[in-house]
């Protein structure tokens, strides 16, 4: 029989219904009729159709900044963005413009979709798509997203669909009251789409989701640097709080000795990057992210504990002479390099023996509590707190 793109597009609604059974029927009826292979021109249509993001942009290094993100995560956001037919909505990213086509279609009649992306040929590519698919109806500007849209304000829901360090005022300024925002969150490095509402004079999350998007350009970026390590393995540093220090002596620091030092307590290694990776992130800047090719005849990171599409992942704490990171997948170790490598694996172990004590919190039960920097100093106790330029992150977690 032949395959449609109507019939695919049925497969990747029953995969959503199927796998992420927190979606609802409005939202799996807008995957049902936005034509998502509309939006990706030159993608074969079947790929189109996959749950996977597909990379739309690249710099001029060969660095995605762009895509199509993954409609498993996009669903769940939607679903958190709550939309209801004549809802305004701003979105911060337009990319393809298959997301704002989806919340045309949820707040249609009578809503609007405003979408805006730093790049002019983000923004023509997502209106050349949004006509061909038959949506003259939404709103492509070129902006800075960080800018909101003032025109078209008040708006009840904001979304934004890149990673973004900080919530911008622009953002609450535009929206009307009762109104909700989502966005995928820097929480000191770890990415989490929180879905705010206002309360008692800051902002709440509603509920708190794992995600990954890539982060935003423009005035609002972080301070988040990948940096390349080896080329040829494509091994990589992601310092989430900037370039504090210097990780060009990694790649030797890796070639010499190392102290290995046990954690003590089982932990599955998907841990490193929910639950756990979260607890360390929120009280150590030192924090980090490695990552390295598979096909690497000669790796730097052979015990990696997480193995996926073809790299290997782990985590540690980054000092100004030394490194510490986790390896192993059945028995998780802290392993360090370099001269400060040994207090830093140390370090490492502690902080996960204190997770585990802690009842291993992770994103259920995840509050996230954001208080503007301008208001008063003092805020809940809590869990860590994570000092943004505009907001002061509380994390917090319910009791199992």
């Amino acid at each position: 029989m032949r395959t449609t793109p109507e019939s695919l597009r049925k497969n990747l609604v029953e995969r959503l219904r199927v796998n992420e059974g927190v979606v609802g029927e409005r939202v799996l009826d807008a995957f049902g009729s936005v034509p998502r292979h509309l939006f990706l021109p030159g993608v074969p249509v079947d790929e189109a159709y996959e749950d996977l993001p597909i990379v739309i942009k690249r710099d001029g290094e060969g660095k995605p900044i762009s895509s199509s993100s993954q409609p498993a995560i996009m669903a769940l956001m939607l679903e958190q963005l709550a939309l209801e037919p004549g809802l305004r909505v701003l979105e911060i990213g337009a990319g393809t413009g298959y997301n704002a086509a989806l919340m045309h279609r949820l707040v249609s009649p009578g809503g609007e979709v405003v979408s805006v992306d730093i790049d002019a040929d983000l923004v023509a590519g997502a209106r050349e798509n949004l006509d061909r698919a038959g949506y003259p109806g939404v709103t492509v500007v070129r902006a800075d997203g960080a800018e909101g849209r003032a025109e078209r304000a008040p708006y009840d829901r904001v979304i934004a669909t890149v990673g973004v360090w900080d919530l911008a005022p622009a953002w609450f300024d535009q929206l009307a009251p009762g109104g909700r925002i989502v966005v995928p969150l820097d929480l000191g490095g770890p990415q989490r789409s929180v879905a705010f509402e206002a309360e008692d004079g800051h902002w709440a999350s509603r509920s708190v989701l794992p995600c990954g998007f890539m982060r935003i350009r423009g005035s609002f970026a972080g301070p988040e640097q990948t940096r390349v390590l080896n080329r040829d393995t494509e091994f990589t540093i992601t310092l989430p709080h900037g370039g504090e220090h210097d990780p060009r002596a990694l790649p030797a620091a890796f070639a010499g000795p190392a102290v290995r030092v046990p954690v003590g307590v089982a932990v599955d290694p998907r841990a490193l990057f929910g639950g756990l990776g979260l607890w360390i992130a929120g009280r150590e800047p030192a924090w980090c992210l490695l990552t390295e090719s598979t096909g690497a005849e000669t790796a730097s990171l052979p015990e990696a504990p997480l193995t996926m599409r073809d790299q290997r992942y782990t985590a540690g704490l980054l000092a100004p002479d030394g490194i510490a990171v986790f390896a192993g997948r059945t028995e998780l170790a802290a392993v360090g390099y370099g001269p400060a490598g040994g207090e830093r694996a140390h370090a490492l172990a502690s902080l996960v023996r204190d997770w585990d004590a802690a009842g291993r919190p992770g994103d259920r039960g995840l509050r996230v509590d954001a208080y503007p920097v301008a208001g008063p100093e003092a805020v809940p106790a809590g869990g860590p707190v994570i000092e943004k330029t505009h907001t002061r992150l509380v994390l917090s977690w319910s009791p199992a």
